[in-house]
């Protein structure tokens, strides 16, 4: 089975990499669903390691319906991608209505070119999910990434079998939520890839003078780092 770790950090991407994982998504604040890490990240990982990179093109948080000048800013990460060989990017645009957005997308498939493209967890909002992935296997699109249309993939497990018995073209990939506990359980009902971060806190400072973010509750001292032990035992889990 194939293992994609989803790398908020220079130092989670290269303990992907020594923990034997596959690929993976990089990406920075997970906290919100994820958005574009910067060009500085990018390049340094995918020069300094060799796992397969592929790169959320995402330029904010909230919902996936995205203005012209937002959908320029993704295109141009895009292109940006494709220039430093990057192995494909993840993405995912949405209209009001909760349907594909068929143009958007095809402006970023196109820019993407060679690169493998991976449609993210917007999916999970669709309203008429088979629908929506024959207008993704329209437009080539080589991966989805979901979790069911639930907070967690292992809750949407049902549903996640479904898209596997319409996904034509397309690899089904399940992400969110996926642990020790539940990972084989993708594996026994046929998924050939699996999505998941690993991730663990560490304490960096014990205090910090005063918030720099509006979240309520959140520790500034803490980061979030995909751990190379537990990356290992779900590699494990799953040989």
């Amino acid at each position: 089975m194939l293992v994609e770790i989803c790398a908020n950090s220079f130092e989670s991407a290269r303990n992907a990499q020594l923990a034997g994982a596959h690929r993976i998504e990089l990406c920075v604040e997970l906290g919100m669903g994820g958005i574009t890490p910067s060009h500085g990240l990018i390049e340094k990982v995918c020069n300094e390691l060799s796992i397969p990179v592929c790169v959320l093109i995402r330029p904010r948080s909230g919902h996936f319906c995205y203005s012209e000048e937002e959908l320029d800013i993704m295109i141009r990460d895009v292109k940006f991608c494709r220039s430093i060989g990057c192995a494909g990017i993840v993405t995912g645009v949405l209209a009001e209505d909760f349907t594909i957005a068929m143009d958007s997308t095809a402006r970023l498939r196109d820019a993407a070119g060679e690169m493998e493209f991976v449609f993210h967890r917007a999916f999970d909002w669709v309203r008429n999910p088979i629908d929506a992935l024959q207008k993704l296997n329209e437009l080539k699109i080589d991966r989805i990434l979901s979790s069911g249309g639930n907070s967690s993939a292992y809750d949407g497990l049902d549903r996640l079998q479904t898209y596997l018995k319409n996904s034509g073209e397309i690899t089904i990939m399940p992400g969110g939520g996926i642990s020790l506990n539940n990972i084989l359980a993708f594996k026994e009902v046929g998924f050939t890839e699996i999505h998941f971060s690993a991730g663990r806190k560490r304490q960096m400072l014990r205090s910090v003078p005063f918030p720099m973010r509006s979240d309520v509750g959140v520790d500034e001292g803490i980061v979030m780092v995909s751990d190379l032990e537990v990356i290992k035992s779900m590699l494990l889990k799953l040989s």
